[in-house]
């Protein structure tokens, strides 16, 4: 125990910072830590492959609070990276050598994105997407490009083909699958998004992965699967992430797919939390495990686990929820489907003007909303009634939302 009751949470994060902001207006009057291996204030992602992304908005915007929140506050920003953490000993150990003594501690240390193990993949000019020091990089690199090939058409690979396609440049996006965003929304919707993409001049190379990047010192070239060759000034990698468990790891919790933790976001170290994209979570509506990579869930946890380390016990119940916005296209997510579950549409697909509705029997598991605003709240109360709904009622736009669950 320290002599003055002390909170760190690790990652300067979205997570992090809300977990700081839960815990003090929770009314911890003890001392917050917050460290962070990145300069400056904590920030959110979205934007970076967005508005930041294309210089319609600066850097400084993306920032989770005003410039003198932390001073008010008195939240200490610590820009170090913590290499090790002994909960028997409530001891924080930081690369620069100083020792950081807790009681109870957030580990919101986030994801890192997934590196290509091929031929050529260090050469200058491929690009990842994390930081707002990487979208600033591509912002530039990208403004100066001709030619840009994304490699994985998941969220960010699609956003950053969209952002890429509206800055003017030529872009190929490149996936194994059939479609993009197979995996979350499987095959007949994610051919809405390639339809969205070829209609705003994107060219799609699908159905093949990437075997070497070609290059001198920088990259010239991308060479495909299927042995095509595509020119490229810039190439950008969005192959997913892998969640940062090593100071996890030094600690001893348990660890799969991510940092395991019950429904309060603890793990079964007394005292020790986890939140966000490194928290595999159980969730109680669909009675397992989640991992949710998205910025709702990294909000939402960072609230819930700031409170819970300073002494309150709340349940994270929260539906999973994202948005992403592609050209004219924008859209929401609730729930947790895989893909693979039955879909059901209503409205208008071609148009980009529908609800999507995935199943198993009737019960829906997940919804999407595209270019429909204002029915999330309804897709939650739809989801969480766990009631069987006809699937001709689902895709019946005349049936008011509101009365699917009654």
């Amino acid at each position: 125990m320290t002599s003055t009751p002390t909170l760190a949470i690790i990652g300067a994060s979205l997570t992090g910072a809300k977990a700081a902001e839960a815990a003090r207006e929770a009314g911890f009057d003890g001392r917050i830590v917050l460290i962070g291996e990145e300069p400056g204030q904590p920030y959110e992602r979205p934007p970076l492959s967005k508005a930041v992304l294309r210089g319609e908005k600066d850097a400084d915007t993306a920032r989770v609070h005003p410039e003198g929140f932390y001073d008010e506050h008195r939240i200490e920003l610590v820009n170090d990276r913590a290499d090790t953490l002994d909960p028997a000993s409530r001891t924080i150990r930081l690369a620069g050598g100083e020792n950081i003594g807790f009681d109870t501690a957030v580990l919101a240390t986030g994801a890192a994105p997934r590196r290509l193990d091929i031929p050529g993949a260090d050469l200058a000019g491929v690009h990842y997407l994390r930081t707002i020091d990487d979208s600033l990089r591509l912002r530039d690199a990208i403004s100066a490009a001709t030619r840009v090939v994304v490699i994985g058409a998941g969220w960010i690979g699609s956003e950053v083909a969209a952002s890429a396609r509206q800055m003017g440049a030529e872009v190929v996006l490149v996936d194994p699958a059939p479609v993009p965003l197979q995996r979350v929304l499987g095959d007949d919707i994610g051919a809405v998004f390639a339809r969205l993409h070829t209609d705003n001049g994107v060219h799609l190379r699908l159905g093949t992965g990437v075997a070497e990047l070609r290059g001198t010192k920088t990259v010239k070239a991308v060479v495909l699967g299927d042995g095509r060759v595509e020119a490229a000034d810039v190439v950008v990698v969005g192959v997913g992430v892998t969640p940062r468990t090593e100071l996890a790891d030094t600690a001893g919790l348990a660890i799969d797919n991510g940092i395991v933790v019950d429904e309060h976001l603890a793990t079964a170290a007394p005292g020790i939390y986890a939140a966000g994209d490194v928290a595999n979570a159980f969730h109680p509506h669909y009675g397992k495990r989640l991992r949710v990579e998205h910025w709702a869930n990294a909000l939402n946890q960072g609230t819930t686990a700031g409170r819970n380390a300073v002494g309150n016990s709340d349940a994270y119940t929260r539906m999973p929820y994202f948005f992403s916005d592609q050209y004219d296209l924008g859209m929401e997510y609730v729930g947790h489907g895989d893909g693979t579950d039955a879909v059901v549409v209503r409205g208008d697909r071609d148009a980009r003007e529908f609800i999507a509705f995935w199943h198993r029997d009737g019960i829906v598991t997940a919804a999407m909303n595209v270019n429909i605003w204002d029915v999330v709240d309804d897709l939650k109360a739809i989801i969480q009634a766990r009631s069987a709904i006809d699937p001709a009622r689902l895709a019946d736009a005349v049936v008011p939302l509101g009365d699917l669950v009654r």
